[in-house]
């Protein structure tokens, strides 16, 4: 048996380079999200090269990319100490897993974000654009919006400390994003049937939580008064 195999450190830096490659391989073995980040990673290595991005932004990508993955193996690193404690449901295990999976998805947020921000001006306008990190992207406006809104359910979720998580609590979730979402429709969408339709889904997600009896009509009412003011607000002032 080695000498990691009876639980020492390891004596030199290549053994410990050894062993956090281990545990990469490991983790990839072991676990399909992070064989799906680093797909996600080849992806978005691809398409920086294949765009010819700046050197700033291929950093940033590269960096956003590599944060992701860096979540990702903390994540599995806690869930096996978690594991390895404890085989038995507890509430305090329960919590240690559920923030560090937390972790992986505001990172994942994080990374889609400035992926939007560096690549937008790549794909989407390639007749005029301007792929710079400089030029504001497409879109700006409704997803800060919505991050807005998400941000401040998250808070006052919190705050009430009612229900259970993506059930019940105030306000409703699911009705603010839906209507924020539906409202950024209105004003940016150059169809006002198009923005009819989304507005039909948007209470169609709010009566929907009424009728599985996970909000009240009052936490619905104040989540959809929610998502429309915010993102109205965000709208007068910044567009």
């Amino acid at each position: 048996m080695s000498q990691r195999g009876r639980g020492m450190k390891p004596t030199s830096w290549l053994e410990s380079l050894n062993c956090a490659i281990e545990g990469i391989l490991w983790a990839a073995k072991s676990e399909r999200h992070i064989r799906y980040h680093f797909v996600a990673a080849l992806a978005v290595v691809f398409l920086a090269l294949f765009f010819k991005v700046s050197a700033l932004e291929f950093f940033l990508l590269v960096l956003a990319a590599m944060l992701v993955i860096f979540a990702e193996l903390m994540n599995t690193a806690i869930e096996t100490v978690v594991d390895l404690v404890t085989d038995e449901y507890h509430e305090l295990a329960k919590v240690a897993k559920d923030v560090a999976a937390g972790a992986v998805l505001v990172t994942s947020v994080g990374a889609i974000i400035l992926g939007y921000l560096v690549l937008s001006g790549h794909i989407f306008p390639l007749f005029d654009s301007q792929p710079t990190l400089g030029k504001e992207p497409h879109g700006t406006v409704p997803v800060g919006a919505l991050l807005m809104v998400v941000i401040l359910i998250v808070l006052l979720k919190a705050r009430y400390n009612h229900g259970s998580p993506l059930r019940g609590g105030m306000p409703s979730g699911h009705a603010a994003v839906a209507f924020s979402v539906a409202v950024s429709t209105f004003l940016f969408a150059e169809s006002f049937l198009i923005g009819m339709m989304v507005l039909v889904l948007a209470v169609l997600i709010g009566q929907s939580r009424l009728l599985m009896k996970i909000h009240t009509p009052r936490e619905v009412f104040l989540g959809a008064l929610l998502g429309t003011v915010v993102t109205l607000l965000t709208h007068l002032v910044f567009v």
